[in-house]
């Protein structure tokens, strides 16, 4: 099903249907959203405005983790999607978003970058395993 355009579909003040006067524009495109989730690394291109190319991550299993503290940078695996304030939904399905708790051989870590725009997870530890 195709979403209608935005500010070219509305409604009167009596309620009745006001028909767009013109179809959808190349730039008012719909995309839906990359949801990254957990599993082996799986990048969609997708091309923006200008011809340029955007790398988004469907799918990932690892995560580049600094440390606070000792201001180092690690390549670690992520073990599981701890919580997810964005939805109560994306944590129950383990969706990887800003923002989101993840475990990781290190420890807990939120993640600073947005993986479905940017094409990679990067994390900042919060608590480490002993």
């Amino acid at each position: 099903m195709k979403k209608p355009v935005e500010n070219l579909e509305k409604r009167k003040v009596t309620g009745g249907r006001r028909r767009p006067h013109r179809g959808r524009r190349k730039h008012e495109k719909d995309g839906y959203p990359i949801e990254t989730e957990l599993g082996s690394v799986l990048l969609v291109k997708r091309r923006v405005r200008g011809g340029g190319i955007k790398l988004g991550l469907k799918r990932g299993d690892y995560a580049n983790v600094t440390d606070p503290e000792t201001k180092e940078t690690k390549k670690v695996k992520i073990l599981k999607v701890i919580a997810n304030p964005a939805s109560r939904d994306y944590e129950r399905r383990g969706v990887i978003t800003k923002g989101a708790i993840i475990r990781t051989e290190l420890g807990d870590a939120r993640v600073t970058s947005r993986p479905s725009q940017h094409g990679i997870i990067n994390a900042v530890l919060i608590k480490k395993t002993s």
